[in-house]
């Protein structure tokens, strides 16, 4: 729907500009190190232009409830919404799966 413009993390990411990004969405928050959702649900792909702290400016841009410190807004561009009704899994970090959009 092109309401998020920023995703945060705790992390940055190693993409180039032009890299598309698959966002999931999944039914809870993967906090633990190999933690997974198997009924993920893929809603857009989208380039990070620019990765930067997260600030108390940022919650509304990141459909977020709140600032935490020590996170990243990852600023999204090129957002192109997905209409799939395959479950993917939901992980943590950057990895490769197979979808037909």
């Amino acid at each position: 729907m092109g309401e998020k413009t920023l995703e945060i993390r705790s992390w940055k990411p190693n993409l180039m500009p032009d890299e598309d990004l698959l966002i999931i969405e999944n039914d809870f928050s993967l906090r633990e190190p190999g933690q997974t959702d198997l009924n993920g649900r893929a809603v857009a792909l989208v380039n990070v232009k620019s990765v930067r702290d997260f600030t108390k400016d940022d919650v509304d841009a990141a459909c977020a409830t709140k600032w935490d410190k020590g996170y990243y807004s990852w600023e999204l561009h090129n957002v192109r919404a997905v209409k799939t009704d395959q479950k993917v899994i939901a992980a943590r970090d950057i990895y490769e799966i197979e979808i037909t959009l």
